[in-house]
This record gives C-alpha cells, sequence and structure tokens, in this order.
C-alpha cells in the first residue's frame, strides 16, 4: 500500500475539506465552456490574442509570467470570472489591492490591449475573463511551455472579493498542508497543486517575499556546495536585510526565461527561491509531492503534460453567479453601466 501524505491528526482535517469541497459551488468540474464557443461570433479571436501576446512577450519575455499570474489570482477568487481585473470605484472595492495581489500583480495592460483590439473587431462579444485564460495559455507557448485547447464561454462577474483574495490565495512563507487545502477548497488535487507551482519556472518573485527563505533555511537545504553558496550569496547581494522589499530575483535562476522543468530540479538540489516552493519536496508531509516533484524533475514530458490538463481544470473553476448575473464588460477594469 503506497504511503498515505497525511496522517495522525491531519487525516479528519482533510476528510472535512474534501466534504467541504463536494458542497461548493467553486468546483473545478462540468462548467458550461466549450472550445467552439466563439468560433461564428468572433472567429478571430485566438488569432487577435497570440499576435499582442506574441508583441508583448518579445517586448519583454516575463510579460508571460505576470499574464499567468493574472490568471492563477482570478480562478483563486470567485473562479476565473475576471474579478481580478477590476479597479476600485465608488460602488465597488477590487482585488488589486489586497495584501496578496497589491505589489505582486501587474500585466492589466496588456488585456486592456487585447480586449481594444476585440471590442474592434467583435464588439460586447468576448469576455475578460475568456480573454485572460487564452492570453496565459498562449504566454505558456511563447516561452517554451505547451499547448492545451482552451474551452470557453465565461462571463464576467459584477462584484469582487479582496477579502478571499486574503484568504484563498496561497502566501510564499506558508506551510505544505495549508496551501494543499487551498487547492483542495478548489476541487484541484495534489498532482495540480505540484504541476501548476511549476509556473514558477518563469517569472520573478520580490525580497519582501524571499528573506524568510534565504535568511532561514536555504543553506540547510540545499547543503554546502561551492554553486549553491554562489547563489545563496547573490540573493543576499540582491535581498540584503533592511534592503528594498522591491528588488527582483528570478524564481528558477538557471533557465529565467524559458518554461521547462529546471524548478523541480532546483527543488531537488534544496533551491527553491520560496519557503512555498521548498516546502514541496522538503516538507515532512510531503510524501506525494516529494515524489511528483522527482517525476517532472526528470522527466519534462510528464510535466508538461500535467500542467496543460491541471491548466485545464483550474480555468474551469466557475462561479455559478456569474453564468446568471454577470456580463461581457466593455472595459475590462469596470462593470458595464
Amino acid at each position: 500500500m503506497a504511503p498515505s501524505l497525511c496522517f495522525g491528526p491531519f487525516r479528519l482535517h482533510f476528510m472535512l475539506l474534501v466534504f467541504s469541497i463536494l458542497n461548493t459551488s467553486l468546483l473545478a468540474s462540468d462548467p458550461p465552456l466549450t472550445l467552439d464557443y466563439y468560433a461564428s461570433n468572433c472567429p478571430t479571436l485566438f488569432e487577435i490574442v497570440k499576435k499582442e501576446m506574441e508583441c508583448e512577450v518579445l517586448l519583454d519575455p516575463r510579460n508571460a509570467a505576470l499574464i499567468v499570474r493574472l490568471h492563477f489570482h482570478d480562478c483563486f477568487v470567485q473562479g476565473c470570472d475576471g474579478s481580478v481585473l477590476l479597479d476600485d470605484t465608488f460602488s465597488l472595492k477590487g482585488e488589486k489591492k489586497a495584501s496578496t495581489n497589491i505589489n505582486s500583480l501587474d500585466g492589466f495592460r496588456i488585456i486592456d490591449r487585447i480586449k481594444n483590439n476585440l471590442e474592434s473587431e467583435c464588439p460586447g462579444t468576448v469576455s475578460c475573463a475568456d480573454i485572460l485564460t487564452i492570453a496565459a495559455r498562449d504566454a505558456v507557448i511563447l516561452v517554451g511551455g505547451p499547448y492545451w485547447d482552451v474551452p470557453l464561454g465565461r462571463k464576467d462577474s459584477i462584484t469582487a472579493s479582496p477579502e478571499l483574495a486574503e484568504t484563498n490565495l496561497p502566501a510564499p512563507n506558508e506551510g505544505l498542508l495549508s496551501i494543499i487545502s487551498k487547492f483542495l477548497y478548489q476541487g484541484l488535487s495534489v498532482t495540480d497543486m505540484v504541476a501548476l507551482s511549476g509556473a514558477h519556472t518563469i517569472g520573478m518573485a520580490r525580497c519582501e517575499n524571499v528573506r524568510a527563505r534565504i535568511y532561514g533555511d536555504f543553506e540547510s537545504t540545499s547543503g554546502i556546495n561551492p554553486v549553491s553558496e554562489s547563489y545563496l550569496s547573490s540573493l543576499k547581494s540582491t535581498c540584503p536585510i533592511g534592503g528594498e522589499d522591491n528588488n527582483v530575483t528570478a524564481m528558477d535562476y538557471v533557465t529565467p526565461e524559458l518554461f521547462d522543468n529546471s524548478y523541480y530540479q532546483l527543488l531537488l538540489k534544496g533551491e527553491g527561491l520560496l519557503n512555498s516552493d521548498q516546502e514541496l519536496y522538503s516538507s515532512l508531509m510531503g510524501i506525494e509531492t516529494k515524489k511528483l516533484v522527482h517525476k517532472y524533475a526528470e522527466d519534462a514530458i510528464a510535466f508538461f503534460q500535467q500542467f496543460s490538463d491541471s491548466m485545464v481544470k483550474m480555468g474551469n473553476i466557475t462561479n455559478q453567479d456569474s453564468f446568471a448575473t454577470g456580463e461581457v464588460r466593455k472595459n475590462c477594469r469596470f462593470v458595464n453601466t
């Protein structure tokens, strides 16, 4: 019998979490989405999104990570409904200023440009939530990652929830069991969690989010070797104690602008940049996650396949209220008047 991921006092906790998932409307299962949703009323949709993303990634490869992160932060709050794109107004408090988002999200202007192009071509047709989902797929492809089909037909929410942004999104220094519970709540498995974490093979992290790691257990997990010592020294130079919080460093220093499985190979070496990343391999509770890290580190094809499947599954997290009361926004930053 395979060893259980959870044991002792945690078993009941996870049973209750799974039970609660079965009773929530935010589930990654059987949403009313289809691959040909815009085939007749906006046939140039994919071409328009792709061309804009090609320009943005050519301008700066880091833009790919910005869009993938936006998509993730959208789907974990009210489902994939474009709520993360909403600006604050007199009558609506958006999610952008939540502590989990305020210094972590960018790329909004990229979505604005795509939306403007689509409004010229297919006015009032394509939701911002769908635009973000397609753009995230294209972003991954443009930096060397896998392709997947994107089911479409999402509506844009007319509400946002900064409160859910605070509670639903995993934090950089969060423990493994807590992160697992947040993915389970969304209907995503441990396998989905480990595969989706692989998106950290691209993108940057702020010093505020990595100091606890580089001045904490980085040295003990990475061991004493010249490469790790040199890397740690470089990290401390970029993020000195008491230094600038907004300095950034690559989460995958080996191939920072290429979507590959290098992220998992770094975890095997104990060189994960975020505590939440290294926990996948180093946590005593991570029996299953450790196996998956090994698998994806050794087999890039297996990682790409699971990442594609998990991105579709995450993109299918739906807020049923948005299908009843949602809309297709004319401007992704504001609900229609």
